[in-house]
C-alpha cells in the first residue's frame, strides 16, 4: 500500500478523495438531523434520503456516456468545483421557511456525483502501474472506511460548535481542496479512442442513446463484465433488505437501541480499514476474479454468523467482533469488482459501464428496500437478513465457478505509468 501511495498521481487523487468524503460524511450526518430539528417531521427527513438515491437511478447510465466523451481529469476537477458551489445554498437553511431548499441542493449534489464517480474509476488505471491496480482500488475503498470513521465525528463537532453553517462551509472547502489536488495530477485524462467510435467526427446529443446502447452491448458481450453486473444486482437487492431490517434486528434480537446500532456500524468501518490492507496484500497474489469470489463468499458467511448468533449467544460485543469480520472482505470485494471492470473494459467505455453499474445497483437496492418494507412484519428480521447473507454466499460461489482466474485480455497502453 505504501508503494502505491508513493506514486505521485495516485497519492494526489487518493488524498483528494479522502478529504472530499470526510466533508460529505460530515454534511450528510448533520443535515438530516438539522432537517428533523427544524421541521419535527420524519417524512421531511426521509425526503433527504430520497434526494440522495434518486439521481443514481435516473442519471447513472446517461452520465457514463458523457464521462466517456469528456476528459476524465477535467471532469473530476470541474465536478469538485461544482460540488463546492452547490453546497453553499444550504447556508440559507435557518428556519422551516427555507426547508424546501434542502431537496434541490442535495439532488444537485448527487447529480454531479453521478459524473465524478464513474470518472474517478475510469481514470484510476492511468495513475498506477498495472500490477498495483487491485491495491489502488483497495486504498480507494479504504477511503470510505476512513471517512465513515472520521466524517460523522467531524460533522457532529462542527454542528455542535458552529451549527449547520460550519458543516456546510467545511464541506465546500473540502471539495475545493480536492479540486486543487486533482488539478495537480500529471497524467492525461483524455479518453482513448475506441475502434467503434474512432470514425465519428462529431459528438451530438442525438448520439447519446447510441453510445449508451454500445456500452450496454459491451456488458452483454463480455462474460466477466456481465457476471459482475449480475452479481452486483443480486447483492444490491440484499443491501436494500439490510438497510431496512438491520435496525429492526438490533432492536428485536439484541434488544439494543441507537448506541448499539452506531457501535455496530462503526465496527464495520474498522473492519474496512483492516480490509484495505488485506485487499492490497492479496491483490498482489490473487487475480481479481478469484479475490472477488473469495471475498463475496467470506462476506456472506460472516453475515450469516452475525445475523444468527443471537439465537444461541447473548452480548452485543459478539456482534461487534463479527461486524469487524464482515468489513474485511467487504472492502476486498469492492476493490476486486472495480479492478475486473477496469481491466476488461476498454478505456473509451469505462464511464458508461461504471455509470450503468451505479444505476442498476441503485435501482435493485431501492427494490430491495420496498420488498423488505412490505414483507418485514410477516417474515421477521432474521429470515430476511439470512436472504441477504445467503445471496452473498451464492454470488461468491457463482463468481468462482463462472470466471476463470485469468488476467485481462488486453493491456491499455495508456493505462498506467511506466516508471
Amino acid at each position: 500500500m505504501l508503494k502505491v501511495l508513493k506514486q505521485r498521481d495516485f497519492a494526489l487523487a487518493w488524498t483528494g478523495g479522502l478529504v472530499s468524503m470526510l466533508g460529505s460524511w460530515a454534511l450528510f450526518i448533520a443535515l438530516p438531523l438539522h432537517v428533523y430539528q427544524v421541521s419535527g417531521s420524519a417524512l421531511a427527513t426521509s425526503g433527504v434520503v430520497a434526494a440522495l438515491v434518486a439521481p443514481g437511478i435516473l442519471l447513472g447510465s446517461i452520465a457514463g456516456v458523457f464521462v466517456d466523451r469528456w476528459n476524465r481529469k477535467t471532469t473530476l476537477v470541474v465536478g469538485n468545483l461544482l460540488l463546492a458551489g452547490a453546497t453553499l445554498p444550504l447556508l440559507a437553511l435557518r428556519d422551516e421557511s427555507w426547508l424546501w431548499l434542502v431537496y434541490p441542493s442535495v439532488f444537485l449534489l448527487q447529480v454531479v456525483e453521478q459524473f465524478t464517480g464513474p470518472a474517478e474509476n475510469a481514470f484510476l488505471p492511468r495513475l498506477v502501474h498495472a500490477n498495483d491496480l487491485v491495491a489502488a482500488n483497495s486504498l480507494n475503498a479504504l477511503n470510505n472506511s476512513l471517512a465513515r470513521l472520521g466524517g460523522p465525528a467531524l460533522g457532529g463537532a462542527l454542528y455542535a460548535t458552529f451549527g449547520l453553517t460550519g458543516v456546510v462551509l467545511a464541506n465546500s472547502v473540502s471539495f475545493l481542496v480536492a479540486a486543487a489536488l486533482l488539478a495537480a495530477i500529471g497524467a492525461s485524462g483524455a479518453v482513448a479512442a475506441s475502434r467503434e467510435l474512432a470514425a465519428a467526427a462529431t459528438r451530438r446529443w442525438r448520439q447519446v442513446w447510441h453510445e449508451l446502447r454500445d456500452g450496454l452491448a459491451l456488458v452483454r458481450r463480455s462474460r466477466p463484465v456481465s457476471v459482475v453486473f449480475g452479481v452486483t444486482s443480486i447483492t444490491a437487492f440484499g443491501e436494500g433488505v439490510f438497510a431496512v431490517m438491520f435496525a429492526v434486528w438490533v432492536l428485536e434480537l439484541l434488544e439494543g437501541g441507537v448506541p448499539e446500532l452506531g457501535l455496530l456500524q462503526t465496527s464495520q468501518a474498522i473492519g474496512g480499514l483492516i480490509g484495505g490492507t488485506v485487499g492490497a496484500f492479496f491483490g498482489r497474489r490473487l487475480v481479481p476474479e478469484r479475490l472477488f469470489g473469495v471475498a463475496l463468499l467470506a462476506f456472506g458467511i460472516f453475515d450469516l454468523a452475525l445475523f444468527n448468533f443471537p439465537l444461541l449467544l447473548d452480548g452485543v460485543w459478539i456482534g461487534v467482533a463479527l461486524m469487524i469480520l464482515v468489513g474485511i472482505p467487504g472492502v476486498s470485494s469492492q476493490a476486486a469488482r472495480t479492478t475486473i471492470l477496469q481491466t476488461h473494459v476498454e478505456d473509451a467505455y469505462r464511464g458508461r459501464v461504471f455509470g450503468s453499474l451505479s444505476t442498476s445497483a441503485s435501482l435493485l437496492m431501492f427494490v430491495g428496500t420496498l420488498a423488505a418494507g412490505a414483507t418485514g412484519d410477516l417474515l421477521g428480521p432474521i429470515a430476511l437478513l439470512n436472504f441477504q447473507g445467503g445471496a452473498y454466499v451464492v454470488a461468491g460461489i457463482f463468481v468462482l465457478l463462472a470466471l476463470a482466474p485469468s488476467r485481462a485480455p488486453f493491456q491499455d497502453p495508456a493505462a498506467a505509468p511506466t516508471t
